[in-house]
């Protein structure tokens, strides 16, 4: 299995795909009970939605699912969302709060250690890496981090999620003209709603790399689910749906690649 996928362009664009993974090392996988078998916290087909949308973009993947480690998570283990529920760097629970583990099988220190060193670290020195370098070439690289989930999850959030949630950490990951930029094109796209720092504000790799004032800018994308796919089991990609909102990606994924600095 091939832990990390990287695919290089030249324009300042990189898009990191944290959470589209599906493998389970087997140690791991033999610990967890039905609930987490059933993988269904997934960002279901997000490669393929994002795929070749525009030219020249750097991608960088993980194929390790979140269920052994998250990748979007601080490695120290601090909540991205104090007093909200979410899920932790190694999850003990779904979406739902459902345990994933079978009894007294949950990961401990040492293993979240052992997890970290082997699959957390793989991917952000990779990620790292592509930054860098084509921050070396344009003297700004920006972060685009696809996410998805579902549109309707009560443990996590209340209602319905708008379908375009943007994340920033508040302002602070990107220059404000990226973050308007974003905005917009979500605004204007008919049919759709769109939140900025709504429920989801940015997960650790936002936080982490978006620093403008060094030439890194990040910006995260969460889609719900129900813009492109069937939220229930088999998960099925839904084509035509697809379609419709790939045209709205493509218009933001472009901005983003012709952006500079004023």
């Amino acid at each position: 299995m091939q832990l990390i996928e990287v695919r290089q362009g030249d324009s300042p664009l990189v898009l990191g795909l944290p959470h589209t993974g599906i493998w389970v090392p087997d140690g791991i996988e033999a610990e967890l009970n039905e609930n987490g078998l059933a993988l269904a916290d997934t960002d279901w087909h997000i490669d393929d939605l994002y795929s070749d949308l525009v030219p020249d973009l750097t991608t960088v993947r993980t194929n390790v699912h979140r269920y052994a480690i998250d990748v979007n998570r601080d490695p120290s283990g601090v909540s991205l969302y104090p007093g909200q529920h979410t899920t932790g760097l190694c999850p003990l629970t779904d979406f739902d709060g459902r345990p994933i583990y079978m009894p007294g099988r949950e990961p401990g220190a040492g293993e979240i250690a052992r997890r970290l060193a082997a699959y957390h670290a793989p991917y952000h020195a990779a990620l790292e890496s592509e930054l860098r370098r084509l921050r070396s070439i344009h003297g700004f690289a920006i972060l685009y981090d696809c996410h998805s989930i579902r549109s309707a999850i009560p443990f996590l959030f209340d209602g319905i999620l708008p379908d375009f949630n943007i994340g920033t950490n508040s302002g602070a990951s990107c220059a404000p003209s990226i973050e308007t930029a974003v905005a917009k094109e979500c605004r204007i796209a008919t049919g759709y709603s769109s939140v900025l720092n709504g429920r989801f504000k940015g997960g650790w790799t936002t936080r982490h790399y978006g620093q403008p004032a060094t030439g890194f800018h990040a910006i995260q994308m969460e889609l719900a689910q129900s813009t492109y796919m069937q939220e229930c089991p088999p998960w099925d990609y839904d084509a035509a749906r697809a379609a419709k909102l790939q045209h709205h990606l493509r218009s933001i994924l472009r901005t983003l690649s012709d952006w500079s600095p004023q």
